[in-house]
């Protein structure tokens, strides 16, 4: 995976001392919604704009902000200034995606950032280079016909994975093209493995044991792949026996473990990798079943939502080791959680925005934020001591 963390001079922020970090793809840095080196500040509002729709969350790089929506019929690509909101350069194309639900119809998926270009993966599995200076599109490739991909119950959602030079996605395409890889600079497949169809899930670049590994979770399940070739490395069936459910949350590492949670009486599961040999430590459905949120973790603990986000969700920590149930707020309802040098940032599906320390002895809230009035599905992205957060309404940047 490719990494953009870039160590700033200290700044002082509203007496808080931060070192500022890029946010370039989904869940930040290391794709695990953690970021280090950095203080919240009050959240008070710097800016706010409308925005269109999508549930896609917002990634930072050099002091530019991109977000990923819809407008009208065209799926389209906004570069800002992040200190401002000024407009920088703007890329779209025709999207005539319906919803078979009848719920939001912009893309899904957030960009990535990585070497000059930006690679965004919209709802009708549209895959883009963008050149991440001036907004120019490098190359394209319509997915979901190039490799069958029947269409799924949202749309593509899961966003691209970038590393070594390759473009990862779980495409959920026919004839053994479940996971494709493409050229960075080109966009040609490079090659394709599994028949896994497509999940909700953004697939993470890994060091278990000492080995490089892209791990997935496919509808089916676990899938472990050798990133430069796709040989298969893994698999394991992990998911709701019924067809109506999907998995969303994403993969976390931690060490040589792989965590990974689903709601649908799936629950959690937590799996020691042992030297290539993978042994269940604990599974649960009562610990910790993340619908579509991915959680965090901090020393030896886990802080994320637990339960169906239309039946109401509990916000809790549970033991990473155990899936111990440490504490469990039943208040806080659906939402996501994100990790800033020790500090959860919650933001609610409600629009409300809050802080409570990561502690695994209590459930504590702190300072609060603006509401964002609407339905918040979009992880935030937190750079440069901004926070900016989005639903189908506006975009705020908070700080």
């Amino acid at each position: 995976m490719v990494r953009y963390m870039q160590i700033f001079k200290l700044a002082l922020l509203c007496g808080v001392s931060l070192v500022a970090a890029d946010w370039p793809q989904h869940l930040g840095p290391d794709r695990n919604g953690t970021v280090k080196g950095a203080e919240l500040g009050p959240l008070a509002t710097v800016w706010s704009k409308p925005t269109g729709a999508g549930f896609a969350g917002p990634v930072v790089a050099e002091g530019k902000l991109l977000l990923f929506h819809r407008i009208k019929n065209s799926e389209t690509l906004d570069c800002v200034e992040l200190k401002t909101g000024k407009a920088v350069w703007s890329f779209s194309y025709e999207s005539l995606y319906k919803d078979d639900f009848g719920f939001d119809e912009g893309p899904r998926s957030a960009p990535v950032i990585a070497n000059g270009k930006v690679y965004t993966f919209g709802a009708e599995g549209m895959l883009h280079a963008v050149d991440f200076a001036t907004g120019k599109k490098v190359w394209a490739v319509d997915t979901f016909r190039q490799f069958q991909v029947k269409k799924g119950y949202f749309g593509a959602a899961g966003s691209a994975l970038v590393d070594g030079g390759r473009v990862l996605l779980n495409v959920g395409g026919a004839n053994g093209a479940g996971v494709v890889a493409f050229d960075a600079q080109t966009g040609k497949p490079l090659w394709t493995s599994s028949t896994d169809e497509a999940s909700y899930s953004s697939g993470v670049a890994a060091t278990l044991g000492g080995q490089r590994y892209a791990v997935f979770f496919t509808r089916n399940g676990l899938l472990v792949l050798e990133p430069a070739t796709g040989r298969k490395v893994y698999s394991m069936r992990w998911r709701a026996r019924f067809a109506a459910s999907v998995n969303a949350a994403t993969p976390l590492i931690i060490g040589d473990s792989i965590f990974l949670s689903a709601s649908y009486e799936t629950g959690a599961i937590l799996i020691d990798w042992n030297g290539g040999q993978p042994k269940t430590v604990w599974s649960s459905d009562e610990a910790m079943s993340n619908h579509y949120a991915t959680a965090v973790h901090k020393d030896g603990y886990l802080y994320g939502f637990h339960g169906r986000q239309e039946m109401g969700q509990s916000f809790r920590c549970i033991e990473l080791r155990t899936g111990k149930v440490m504490w469990s707020e039943e208040k806080v309802g659906a939402g996501s959680v994100t990790l800033v040098n020790g500090t959860l940032l919650v933001i609610g599906e409600n629009g409300q925005i809050f802080t409570a320390p990561a502690s695994p002895k209590e459930f504590k809230s702190q300072k609060r934020g603006p509401a964002i009035p609407g339905v918040v599905r979009a992880f935030p992205a937190v750079a440069d001591g901004m926070v900016v957060v989005r639903n189908q309404l506006r975009w705020l940047a908070l700080k």
